[in-house]
């Protein structure tokens, strides 16, 4: 007899639904419960306290002066919220993550550019981070499992960063690859997970205007909870889009196979852009829950940032866009 077990970390409709304080995307595979007691210290400390942001070596202040053109049409998040209530499944499935990834190594750092590209390089942060034109947007995030919240992030357009790679005419796909660091990162022990977090784009969606880098958030260097000290923020997408803590960037020719994509193929597809007509298939996506308020609004098409960004699947009718 075939006997098919539900996984441990599918949630259920009502967990989806974000009537609590701490909402799960998924609960904790039963092979990585071992985990959870060497972090339940750490957790239960973060619930009390906010996180001690660590800032990237060499990065120095992340003030830049805002750009004015992206205006987020509503109130920005308070900080203490937005750096306490994350997913980052290296370190945790529970929100509460943000003491225990005070212990990520975010110094020295190096980001890797490859594949089609004229030469693959290495470079330090502190190194990109001199090149590359930092300003700061406040833009609206939208998580698949419908809470949002609306953060002032700096960095830089990849487009600044794929001038610097200089991608061969082959190139159709960024993918973007999350740091391992087992020792820090326990969630990596999990055997459901296939690791390393992976992420990809089209080159045009990449560079649209739109997509953004991040190395910072308040006015500070990006903390690690938050995906620091840089991440992917691409704001008409569904969170999980935007990969933290990134080591690799690629220049492929062919779709890349992405983390959730390729976990659960039948609940979060390659485009991930918001929709609230598209439901998941365990929730509603009409309406989203507001960090630090628990008011609900309506979720908006693309996010809110349709003008922007509808133009680049013109073309694409026939792909499940959404989800």
């Amino acid at each position: 007899m075939l006997i098919q077990r539900r996984p441990t970390w599918r949630i259920t409709d009502n967990q989806a639904t974000p009537e609590s304080r701490v909402l799960r995307r998924r609960s904790l595979l039963m092979g990585a419960v071992a985990m959870a007691g060497a972090l339940s210290t750490a957790r239960a400390w973060a619930a009390d306290a906010p996180p001690v942001a660590i800032p990237a070596a060499g990065a120095g202040p992340q003030a830049a002066p805002r750009n004015p053109a992206y205006q987020p049409g509503r109130a920005i998040t308070a900080e203490a919220d937005a750096t306490t209530y994350n997913n980052y499944y290296e370190f945790s499935t529970d929100k509460t993550l943000s003491r225990a990834a005070q212990a990520l190594r975010m110094h020295p750092w190096t980001l890797t550019i490859d594949g089609l590209v004229a030469a693959p390089k290495k470079i330090a942060l502190e190194d990109l981070l001199r090149q590359m034109p930092l300003e700061e947007r406040v833009y609206r995030h939208r998580c698949v499992e419908a809470w949002a919240m609306t953060v002032p992030w700096t960095g830089f357009p990849p487009s600044a960063l794929v001038k610097l790679a200089e991608p061969l005419s082959t190139a159709k796909y960024v993918q973007f690859e999350t740091v391992q660091q087992p020792d820090t990162m326990p969630g990596l022990r999990s055997p459901f997970f296939t690791w390393p977090y992976v992420e990809a784009v089209t080159l045009q969606e990449a560079t649209n205007e739109l997509a953004f880098i991040s190395t910072g958030m308040y006015g500070k260097p990006l903390p690690p909870q938050n995906g620091g000290p840089i991440r992917l923020t691409l704001p008409w997408k569904y969170g999980f889009k935007s990969a933290k803590s990134l080591v690799r960037i690629s220049f492929v020719a062919t779709r890349p196979d992405t983390f959730w994509a390729t976990l659960g193929p039948d609940e979060y597809g390659f485009w991930a852009n918001v929709n609230p007509q598209v439901p998941h298939p365990r929730w509603s996506q009409a309406t989203e829950r507001l960090l630090g308020r628990d008011e609900r609004v309506p979720t908006q098409l693309y996010n809110g940032y349709a003008p922007q960004v509808a133009s680049l699947y013109s073309d694409k009718r026939g792909e499940k866009l959404f989800m």
